[in-house]
């Protein structure tokens, strides 16, 4: 992905030439809009005030707890935990991932999962790709995962976790997770069973992901195979077509709107340098008339 290696935020809000960036990170944001997950609905996010809420998740478990936050509430607790201003390709995202994030975290069948987990990070780690500070980087995704009241290095922990076994898995090996021991596998069979009950799995477009991401690792990205690991986790493989169908669409648009910002970035950074060396050029020959003047005298 295109890397942004300098922001000037008064430059990005006034300039003219933006128009073309903006156009872009505008249609990045409806895009995300439509990624979504389609397991939510209004009657199940306590995020969304409704009369008849009664039950809710919290991670891996569930929970009778009343004071679920609302979406407001969530994104101020993002903007409180991080201050700083982000840039706009990044924030447009951010923002509409988190609004559809929080619908799924308090939605009443949420259970959080490793592979969910991994999914997440690896759409993250996509989106914020080329950000000018890795600290930055790394505050903004504390910020927002504890915006969800959910541990940001259990997320961390889980999808490297997952990384590293996939990196020693192939085709095969991963179709046979039900027939072998470790701790991975026990991972991956706790969510078959869970998805093979009725109502004990909430799908997601991370989960999608999740899974896509570890068969990229294993080198093991033949349709077929897809096919036999959805199969094995008792997941709807057309689901998981259609949620990376998506996913590749949102990365195709997030390098082009940086590929544009970057553009607008370098076009004003040499605008800006042409400036200094006109003033620099102007103040020079400034000096040197003056001390002809003064040695005239």
């Amino acid at each position: 992905m295109a890397a942004i290696s300098s922001l000037s935020f008064t430059a990005l809000g006034q300039a003219s030439e933006r128009k073309h960036a903006v156009s872009s990170i505008r249609s990045l944001g409806s895009t995300f809009y439509g990624f979504r997950f389609r397991t939510i609905s209004v009657s199940d996010s306590p995020g969304v005030r409704t009369r008849n809420s009664t039950s809710r998740m919290v991670i891996q478990c569930m929970s009778s707890a009343t004071d679920v936050p609302t979406v407001s509430e969530t994104k101020l607790s993002f903007l409180k935990a991080y201050k700083r201003p982000i840039p706009t390709v990044y924030n447009t995202v951010l923002q509409e991932l988190i609004v559809q994030q929080h619908l799924m975290r308090y939605k009443r069948t949420y259970r959080y999962d490793a592979v969910f987990a991994l999914g997440f990070v690896t759409v993250y780690d996509q989106l914020m790709e080329g950000y000018p500070n890795d600290e930055d980087r790394d505050a903004i995704f504390q910020a927002y995962i504890k915006a969800l009241k959910e541990d940001p290095e259990q997320y961390r922990s889980d999808a490297q976790k997952l990384e590293d076994w996939a990196r020693t898995q192939n085709a095969n090996s991963l179709i046979e997770f039900p027939y072998r021991e470790g701790e991975v596998e026990g991972i991956l069979k706790d969510i078959s069973e869970q998805a093979r009950g009725n109502g004990s799995f909430s799908y997601s477009r991370f989960f999608a992901i999740g899974l896509f991401r570890l068969l990229e690792l294993a080198k093991a990205t033949e349709p077929s195979i897809l096919e036999q690991f959805c199969a094995a986790l008792n997941i709807n493989k057309r689901s998981v077509d259609r949620d990376l169908d998506v996913y590749r669409n949102l990365l195709s648009k997030l390098v082009q709107a940086k590929e544009l910002l970057k553009e607008y970035v370098d076009r004003e950074k040499k605008k800006r340098e042409e400036r200094m060396g006109s003033q620099k050029a102007n103040e020079a020959i400034s000096k040197c008339v003056g001390e002809f003047l003064c040695s005239g005298q």
